[in-house]
């Protein structure tokens, strides 16, 4: 993007008067996977990662993460805090994330000189407590088990305190309705509702940690509308619930936010995972592309912040326990000792390394359907205009009182601000 003194066919009008959502931050997820392969690397490598993601003033400046409770798929293996049966949790420990997750967490903080907000979910219960006595292939919680399973989110935010990691929202369940191969559990809309309702809900509540927020669905927004109903008009349930978390996969219904936002304005809308499937996509555009698409559709209708999911992966896409490799914006190639950045990566900072925590996405509109943009007005007046032209044709912007054209090329991703004076 550059400033031309070509004659403009793309006009981008915008009011910063009229104000929407507030952006709480960017992310992505410590998963085992990420941190043992993160500890596989030189010192050296460990640093590079450690600025590029989490500087505030060269890096993306992520504030956000997420993590599971006890494992998922992008775990070295199945495991549990507990040992089989112990109903009471008094065997409860985290000693195995203390290995790598933990460890990662801390060192990013020192690099960011702050504190990252940790997003926590689980994938399955333990498998002694579900339906098909597995961690894997679905099922679903015990009802003689509820009340261990609610406590057992408790003592996880007791220890992940205790060893100094913030904690700042919990969801109910990571894709509650998919059957999956590896760690997963099924939770209709009702049974998600009395959930929150009847155990967990009051029990955080009425903790030491009624400040965390919690968060429903956490799986894709074609049929969130449906959930956000089922919890949201249960005036017992909804009370404990801040928000829905949402993935990006099987479509790209973002107007789905916007129905969720326009019927229950008081709730929240978090991005809590995406991901390029099918292994390792290296030195792919397209694949920001489809991160820059989703995170402007997603912020144009009202989601609040982006956590991406594993923030490092080794060549193959893994490791993950039953071989479910994915692509992430950072790879390590083992073989080589090389960082690979991808364009996902470059396609994030985009927005992260230039929206500040309490930004506000504002009213903007362009005439021309090539070009997707979104604008926000940050906390110290600069407004920000996010732009994607995903087509081979070349454009050249005008903004509203602004003197300058900008050419936006062919095929890119364009961060204009126009500073506050």
């Amino acid at each position: 993007m550059t400033k031309t003194d070509q004659k403009p066919n793309v006009e981008i009008s915008f009011n910063k008067d009229v104000k929407y959502q507030s952006i709480i931050g960017f992310g992505g997820a410590f998963t085992e996977a990420a941190a043992y392969t993160f500890y596989q690397m030189p010192v050296d490598k460990q640093k590079i990662l450690l600025e590029a993601y989490f500087n505030q003033n060269t890096g993306l400046s992520y504030n956000l993460g997420r993590v599971s409770i006890h494992s998922c798929d992008f775990s070295l293996n199945n495991y549990t805090y507990v040992d089989d049966f112990d109903e009471g949790l008094k065997s409860f420990n985290i000693k195995r994330d203390l290995s790598y997750v933990i460890p990662m967490i801390h060192q990013a903080e020192m690099v960011r000189n702050d504190r990252i907000n940790i997003l926590a979910s689980p994938w399955s219960p333990p498998a002694w407590m579900k339906t098909n006595n597995d961690m894997n292939h679905g099922g679903s919680l015990l009802d003689e088990y509820k009340d261990a399973w609610a406590n057992y989110y408790l003592k996880f935010l007791e220890a992940y305190t205790q060893h100094d990691v913030s904690i700042f929202a919990l969801t109910v369940q990571n894709e509650p309705a998919a059957k999956q191969i590896w760690d997963s559990c099924l939770y209709t809309k009702e049974e998600e509702r009395d959930f929150v309702k009847d155990y967990l809900g009051p029990k955080l509540a009425q903790s030491n940690f009624s400040d965390v927020k919690l968060l429903i669905w956490d799986h894709n927004r074609d049929i969130m509308v449906e959930r956000a109903k089922a919890v949201y008009e249960d005036k017992k349930a909804s009370q404990y619930v801040w928000g829905l978390g949402f993935h990006w996969y099987v479509s790209e219904a973002f107007e789905n936010l916007k129905k969720v936002h326009d019927m229950f304005p008081n709730k929240h809308l978090l991005f809590t995972e995406g991901t390029i499937e099918g292994g390792v996509h290296l030195h792919q555009f397209e694949t920001g592309e489809r991160y820059a698409r989703n995170m402007i559709g997603d912020f144009s209708h009202y989601c609040e912040g982006y956590i991406d999911w594993n923030l490092l992966l080794n060549e193959e896409g893994g490791p993950n326990h039953v071989g479910n490799y994915c692509d992430a914006p950072i790879i390590y190639d083992r073989n080589n000792d090389e960082l690979i950045f991808n364009s996902s990566f470059y396609a994030i900072g985009h927005f992260s390394k230039y929206l500040m925590v309490g930004a506000k996405r504002i009213e903007s509109k362009t005439n021309h359907n090539d070009l997707k943009q979104v604008a926000f007005l940050n906390p110290n007046g600069d407004i920000v205009f996010i732009i994607q032209n995903e087509t081979e044709e070349i454009h050249v912007v005008h903004f509203e009182d602004n003197e300058n054209n900008f050419l936006i090329e062919a095929r890119s991703i364009s961060t204009i601000i126009l500073e506050s004076e």
